[in-house]
């Protein structure tokens, strides 16, 4: 018999006979000789948390829909002994409210001697640790102070979803599924601002190519699964967010300071590209004027030329969406690779597609959000919302982690 919480085939504990001491052999005890039951409270809940720039990846290499994918890896995740599969979507939709939040305050702060602007997104750590690690001042009081998704995932996950569980947040064992390696890093100084310190909110980090090729590997079989949801409800498809390569900060960002800050209100979006086509600016004008200019910098090439700007003090933009990986996160070296580490130009393509295909949806609409802003965090303005959702960014000083301190 399986006990609920327990990936292995039995759960009766194995002892020693007196004989069998000798010949260190072990055999499950004898099931009318008092048979010790396995402890479940020695178990830990396995929850798996997939971004929604791997799905598109399952999606393409698969040739299935983004929702029939999720049930695909869902199925076959919950085949290895997984308990809970969630989307991680829900954990952007909070990273890009607070991030509007926090643009618009910076907008309304913002002088000449204490510019508040740009703000720099924070969401990707490959850009992070290297803002961090190597910049320092005058770029991380610009970087945006909202957790990044997996961060977000990882407190609904150890405290909101353990709390309804009625389990302790040790009890659970987190992954997540990534585009990138990058988060492996992110990972080790991952706290649960809730819990006590050093305590993390993702324990492993496995990208979406460690697991297609598990799934490649594996002869299990498999039946496909619908993903669980935090609330315990079950959600069949799967919506996505604007912006093709990455969680659609930049559109949703802009949209909102634009009906905030100036009462219009924008559709569809134009992109310009500038040096390349991952450098891109989008401004909102009236009457001849620029009233918002937002860019799009992906890859550290870009990264380097809004640097040197920043740093020279002539910079034009109010916003930047940075991303570390060169065509964003749907480019992440953890996916879309062939065998000799090269882009897979033809399988990112069909990503770009498959992702566009899909419904789409705004974080302002998402009533689970609103609920868990009231019921987990006490109202989306209040002290336990405002730590639990944000951090502070340090400068090169702090001291590594003995795990990354080659990075």
């Amino acid at each position: 018999m399986k006990c609920e919480h327990c990936t292995r085939k039995e759960c009766s504990k194995k002892t020693k006979t007196d004989d069998q001491e000798n010949a260190s052999v072990e055999v499950p005890s004898a099931p009318e000789s008092g048979e010790e039951k396995c402890d479940a409270s020695e178990h830990r809940v396995l929850a798996v948390s997939v971004c929604p720039q791997s799905l598109p990846y399952f999606a393409a290499k698969f040739s299935l829909s983004v929702t029939d994918a999720s049930r695909r890896l869902c199925g076959f995740l919950k085949s290895l002994g997984v308990h809970y599969v969630f989307d991680a979507t829900i954990a952007a939709d909070f990273s890009i409210l607070e991030s509007q939040k926090e643009f618009v305050r910076r907008f309304h702060q913002h002088s000449e001697e204490e510019p508040a602007l740009p703000m720099l997104t924070s969401a990707c750590p490959g850009w992070v640790r290297y803002a961090e690690r190597v910049l320092g001042h005058p770029v991380t009081p610009h970087l945006c102070t909202a957790r990044s998704p997996q961060q977000i995932m990882g407190s609904l996950v150890k405290d909101y979803f353990a709390r309804r569980q009625d389990l302790s947040a040790d009890r659970i064992f987190h992954v997540i599924v990534a585009p990138c390696y990058d988060r492996k890093l992110e990972a080790l100084q991952e706290d649960v601002p809730t819990a006590s310190p050093g305590f993390r909110g993702t324990d492993c980090v496995l990208t979406s190519g460690e697991i297609a090729q598990m799934m490649e590997q594996s002869d299990l079989s498999v039946r496909d699964a619908a993903l669980d949801t935090l609330f315990g409800d079950v959600r069949e498809e799967v919506r996505r967010h604007d912006g093709a390569s990455s969680d659609g900060c930049l559109a949703h960002i802009f949209r909102h300071a634009a009906k905030e800050l100036f009462d219009e209100d924008v559709g569809e979006l134009t992109y310009r590209a500038l040096r390349n086509r991952d450098f891109q600016e989008v401004t909102l004008e009236k009457s001849g004027k620029v009233l918002l200019r937002f860019a799009a910098a992906y890859g550290f090439r870009n990264i380097q030329n809004v640097v040197l700007k920043l740093k020279r003090g002539r910079f034009p933009y109010h916003f930047v969406e940075v991303l570390a990986c060169a065509g964003g996160c749907l480019n992440g070296r953890g996916q879309a690779q062939t065998e000799d580490g090269r882009a897979d130009r033809a399988l990112l393509q069909r990503m770009r597609g498959v992702h566009a295909a899909g419904p789409g949806r705004t974080p302002e609409t998402s009533a689970h959000v609103q609920d868990l802003y009231r019921e987990w965090l006490d109202g989306a303005d209040a002290p336990r919302a405002r730590g639990t959702l944000h951090t502070a960014h340090q400068g090169p000083g702090r001291p590594a982690d003995g795990r990354d301190i080659k990075w």
